[in-house]
């Protein structure tokens, strides 16, 4: 598995996918899913990122099956299910448990101390600065070239508690929330020189 993600960026290496499979397991556990779905689903889930980020859960999904080949036909169904509706921006919700589980550990490894931590380290791959101010109602679609950790920040992470879908990882989530958005204003105090 970790040959699939030797190109992964430091946002989205093999240790994300291990972060999130050992959540997704305990979210699994939690929640009585298939934890062989579960795991195989997250094991797969980023391999379609070496073609770019848009749509990476669709040719995962489609990998996913031709690597799954010859597995029985509804687990296979299961596993590309729970890929296509782990992303955050696009793709369909998740509809069965195990593609809940999923959808959950993904976004659970983007929020907390890992989440700030990954968030910086794809600004500083992506040249972003370290911090601007996010204007009212900014929306990263007509934004021109700013966007920076505090604007990833707003428009996604910030709002992610809010789309957790298991009772598991809503309580794992309001904590890591908690802490990012504890970081994220003694950061601004800290920039503009306030604290």
């Amino acid at each position: 598995m970790r040959a699939l993600y030797a190109t992964g960026d430091a946002a989205h290496s093999f240790g994300h996918v291990l972060r999130v499979t050992a959540l997704a397991v305990k979210l699994a556990q939690a929640e009585g899913a298939s934890t062989e779905i579960v795991r195989t689903a997250v094991l797969l889930h980023d391999m379609g990122l070496d073609n770019g980020r848009a749509e990476h859960e669709q040719v995962a999904a489609e990998r996913a099956r031709t690597v799954l080949a010859g597995h029985p036909p509804e687990k296979v169904k299961a596993v590309v299910q729970a890929i296509r509706s782990h992303r955050f921006r696009s793709g369909p919700p998740p509809q069965t448990l195990e593609a809940k589980c999923l959808f959950d550990a993904d976004k659970l490894d983007a929020i907390g101390a890992v989440g700030v931590a990954r968030v910086f380290a794809y600004g500083g791959a992506a040249g972003q600065r370290l911090w601007a101010p996010v204007p009212p109602g900014y929306d990263e679609r007509n934004a021109g070239d700013e966007h920076t950790p505090a604007h990833e920040f707003a428009v996604k992470l910030a709002k992610i508690k809010h789309r957790l879908t298991t009772d598991t990882g809503r309580r794992i989530g309001q904590e890591r929330h908690d802490w990012m958005v504890a970081f994220f204003a003694r950061l601004k105090d800290k920039v503009k020189g306030e604290a």
